[in-house]
């Protein structure tokens, strides 16, 4: 009985072993089975939206438009309501023969005038002759034509001293013709002190002062006496100064004329320079287009040659005439500026 139970039992521990495996084996597939196939995913279409298209500017207005017009900029010292207006009669003038819309402005200095012609704030102006040299240099402006007064578009400048101040004269006004060369007549300031009449003037320092520095000529310290009459005056007094230059002929000065009767003999021209300082010059800005130039260039000359032409440019210019001109012609100007060295900014109003 006793082995009988040993081995029933065994053989029952046996069974339930069985069952128990099979259990698990059912519980996790068998180990055996194939593995199942993985789940396809099927991607979400995501929402899509139209692109608002962007806004496209309006093409530029052509210069000269309206809405887009040419600037013609008058003198800064414009102030007087009879010169603005003479002002706007030559814009529209100008618009009339062209086509173009033009309008009238006032600048506030020359300097911010040859900064506008940089920038394209100004298209038409008159400019003196260190503002174009600046302008033209700075690749801003270039000259149309050069101002007629008294008759010509450039003048000169003249180096003047008192009769018994002992320089030699080579200067002949009956022939009105110098009778030497420049360096010449010029060496003998060598060491001498000169009276300028203002640091900014053409004619009465910049060039006179130029061909001094070009020959190589040192001279004393100059007195700066604010105007070419007073330069004359000083000369006349004699103990000021031993030389001087002024515009030719600044000895015909009413003022000094009615003060000194005689100042023709007793202050005398020394020497002449040629007539290299142009008188103000019509520019166009470099922004403007070769043929935009020529038909307003046209518009010059008709505006010159009517009557209400000509009361607009004497009025706001003063100008008496127009000819046409090329940058050659400050070339002379150009070198003694340069013999200088001297700042084209410190020459002009700011």
């Amino acid at each position: 009985m006793r082995s009988f139970s040993r081995e029933f039992l065994r053989a029952c521990l046996i069974v339930a072993a069985g069952l128990m495996v099979a259990a698990c084996q059912g519980a996790t597939g068998g180990l055996t089975t194939a593995t199942a196939a993985p789940r396809t995913m099927t991607p979400t279409a995501l929402p899509t939206s139209t692109p608002t298209p962007r806004p496209t500017s309006p093409p530029p207005l052509p210069l000269g438009a309206p809405g887009n017009p040419l600037i013609l900029a008058l003198p800064p010292e414009t102030v007087l309501d009879e010169e603005i207006a003479g002002g706007e009669s030559l814009a529209g003038q100008l618009s009339e023969f062209t086509g173009y819309e033009v309008v009238a402005v006032v600048p506030d200095s020359y300097a911010d005038l040859v900064e506008d012609l940089g920038r394209g704030n100004a298209h038409i102006a008159v400019l003196p002759p260190f503002a174009y040299l600046l302008a033209h240099q700075q690749g801003y402006a270039d000259v149309a034509f050069l101002s007629v007064r008294l008759g010509a578009t450039r003048y000169a400048s003249q180096f003047v001293a008192h009769r018994d101040s002992g320089f030699a004269v080579y200067f002949d006004p009956e022939r009105d013709e110098n009778t030497a060369d420049a360096e010449t007549a010029l060496s003998q300031f060598e060491g001498k002190k000169p009276c300028w009449s203002d640091t900014s003037s053409p004619s009465g320092y910049v060039v006179p002062a130029g061909y001094l520095a070009y020959y190589d000529i040192k001279t004393r310290p100059a007195a700066i006496l604010q105007g070419h009459p007073t330069v004359i005056r000083a000369l006349y007094a004699k103990g000021i100064c031993d030389f001087g230059a002024t515009f030719v002929d600044a000895r015909t000065f009413p003022s000094l004329q009615q003060d000194y009767p005689d100042a023709l003999e007793k202050v005398v021209v020394i020497w002449r320079t040629p007539a290299i300082i142009p008188y103000d010059a019509v520019v166009y800005a470099s922004t403007v287009p070769e043929e935009m130039r020529r038909e307003l260039s046209h518009a010059f000359v008709r505006v010159g040659i009517t009557e209400e032409g000509k009361a607009s440019l004497r009025l706001v210019y003063r100008i008496e005439g127009l000819e046409e001109a090329d940058d050659d012609v400050y070339d002379a100007l150009r070198t003694y500026v340069e013999a200088l060295n001297i700042d084209l900014s410190t020459l002009i109003d700011r």
